[in-house]
């Protein structure tokens, strides 16, 4: 016995192994029967429950900054809590990812704040065009995000209007036409996307500026130069077709077509 007290790993399993082996199979024997384990996991859960409903950690309101009245009213929607609630029963990663989720969110922010008070800070994306699709008409950012759709076109008339199918995957390209197209602003109707390749600028009076694929803004610059020198836009014109670079083409109107019949037939006339 002596011998074996000397033995370090002996005394080891004595000291620590014996005690632990008995508590274990004590604690085993307990939790093995039914009433034991739902006694102690109420127990758990009545402890939970005072640390988490104490009044520090009750959320109490709903604040949110940086969005308008609609979007607001959106994520109430969305975020449909009854205060108070614990902010442990709060998963703010998942209410984010609802709120970012929204077309006129940008991104957003959720903390709980002194006061008992849920902070969401909203930015919100800003439209710089409207979209009209079959669908409808839509507010678009300038990456071509939807923002949300747009009763009648007077509703944002401050904005420009691009239309055509697949229009809203080249709003950047649509917006450098139109920061090209800016001495057209006032007969300025549309930027028409045509067949998914290519744009027409569309005035007033039925007036097309047709664009090719490639190069479009340098094409634009070069028509907005001709009307400048010959006031060519503002001419009995149809439309000016730019589609071949080294091949411009005026389309005359229909009126004008007539007029220049009628011209030919009098001067064949006098001859």
């Amino acid at each position: 016995m002596n011998r074996m007290m000397l033995t370090p790993l002996y005394r080891i399993l004595l000291r620590v192994g014996l005690p632990f082996a008995i508590a274990f199979g004590g604690a085993s024997l307990w939790f093995s029967a039914q009433d034991n384990r739902d006694a102690f996991t109420g127990m758990i859960a009545n402890a939970r429950a005072v640390v988490e409903q104490r009044p520090e950690f009750m959320v109490k309101l709903m604040a949110i900054d940086g969005a308008s009245d609609g979007v607001s009213e959106d994520i109430r929607e969305i975020l449909p809590v009854a205060f108070p609630i614990s902010s442990f029963d709060l998963d703010l990663d998942v209410m984010r990812e609802a709120v970012a989720g929204l077309d006129a969110v940008e991104s957003a922010r959720l903390r709980i704040r002194q006061g008992g008070v849920l902070q969401i800070d909203v930015v919100e994306r800003v439209p710089v065009v409207v979209w009209r699709s079959v669908d409808g008409l839509e507010l678009l950012d300038r990456n071509g995000v939807h923002v949300g759709p747009v009763a009648r076109r007077g509703d944002q008339a401050e904005l420009p209007l691009i239309a055509g199918r697949g229009a809203d995957g080249y709003v950047p390209e649509a917006l450098a036409l139109l920061a090209a197209a800016k001495p057209l602003w006032p007969r300025l109707r549309a930027v028409q996307r045509i067949g998914q390749r290519r744009w027409d600028i569309v005035l007033d009076r039925d007036q097309r500026v047709m664009l090719p694929e490639n190069g479009a803004v340098q094409a634009l610059e070069r028509a907005i130069a001709m009307d400048q020198a010959v006031d060519l836009l503002n001419r009995d014109l149809q439309a000016v077709d730019l589609r071949l670079p080294q091949r411009p083409t005026l389309r005359l109107s229909e009126h004008a077509v007539q007029e220049m019949l009628r011209m030919k037939t009098i001067k064949v006339g006098d001859n």
